[in-house]
């Protein structure tokens, strides 16, 4: 009787200090192994991969692991968040982790620098928190740009455009696309340069604009080498350049005239030579 009284407290004491025991051999740690773009830019996404070791152990039992939504991190709506994993039976390419990839929302009034993103894990009846610094810069650019001249005489339309953010840009591309309000002769797209900032240059385009708002494309790369663009919509009015066409158009009108005039008198000359020399002759007959 006490043997197996003795048989049956042993057995009690195994299936209660057992959970404990496989709790205290089970080991999960997280880590942030990519993030993409390397800095995340305000008002876009960014890439974040974790990886998760420790899960092929059968001991942790059912591991869970998610992303805590606090400013400037997000995740949108029909995303999923929460991920339960069954540990012990993950055998993705035989590997000791599990891989979890993130499409994460950064705010539009993030701040430049690192910002942190907690995560959130448990397993074994613990619940763990962990922190992991988001480098985040806005490397985005902006622009005004405007119609500096036009020249009725050669259809040239001088743009003017002012980088107005704190960032340098390089390989700055002006383009028009096809519209109602601009013809363009030639071609659409020019290269103008790098453009540092609160600096400004120019561009000029052969065309024949027409009073109202036309939309230029801003193409450019930004300092971690991202391929960027952005329209915007510049207004053409004639009349400030009307004043100008028109005294070229005198200018031009009174040279023909003095031409005119240089060649009437040369034809003016040589009749009067002409007929002089023909009443000459005359009278000597």
């Amino acid at each position: 009787m006490k043997k197996e009284l003795f048989t049956l407290t042993i057995l009690v004491l195994s299936l209660i200090l057992l959970p404990v025991l496989s709790a205290e051999d089970c080991s999960v740690t997280i880590s942030k192994v990519n993030q993409d773009p390397l800095y995340a830019i305000p008002g876009d996404y960014v890439k974040l991969v974790f990886q998760i070791n420790g899960v092929e152990n059968p001991n942790c039992g059912i591991v869970k692991f998610k992303v805590n939504e606090k400013f400037p991190f997000s995740l949108d709506p029909n995303s999923t968040n929460e991920l339960t994993i069954n540990s012990g039976t993950y055998a993705r390419t035989y590997s000791s982790y599990y891989i979890a990839p993130y499409n994460i929302r950064v705010d539009k009034d993030a701040i430049d620098g690192e910002n942190p993103l907690e995560v959130v894990y448990s397993y074994g009846g613990a619940e763990l928190l962990k922190t992991f610094n988001i480098s985040v810069e806005d490397t985005n650019a902006d622009f005004e740009i405007y119609v500096k001249n036009y020249d009725y005489a050669t259809s040239e339309l001088t743009f003017e455009i002012l980088n107005t953010e704190d960032v340098d840009v390089k390989a700055l591309t002006l383009e028009i696309p096809k519209q109602d309000n601009i013809q363009i002769k030639g071609a659409n797209k020019k290269v103008v340069g790098d453009l540092d900032s609160n600096e400004y240059t120019t561009s000029t385009f052969e065309s024949i604009p027409k009073d109202g708002d036309m939309q230029v494309k801003i193409i450019y790369t930004d300092s971690i080498n991202e391929r960027r663009e952005l329209i915007k919509n510049v207004t053409f009015d004639s009349s400030y350049f009307k004043d100008s066409n028109g005294n070229k158009k005198s200018s031009s009108l009174w040279i023909y005239i003095v031409i005119a005039i240089v060649v009437a008198w040369f034809v003016w000359r040589r009749i009067k030579k002409y007929q002089m020399k023909k009443k000459l002759l005359h009278q000597r007959h």
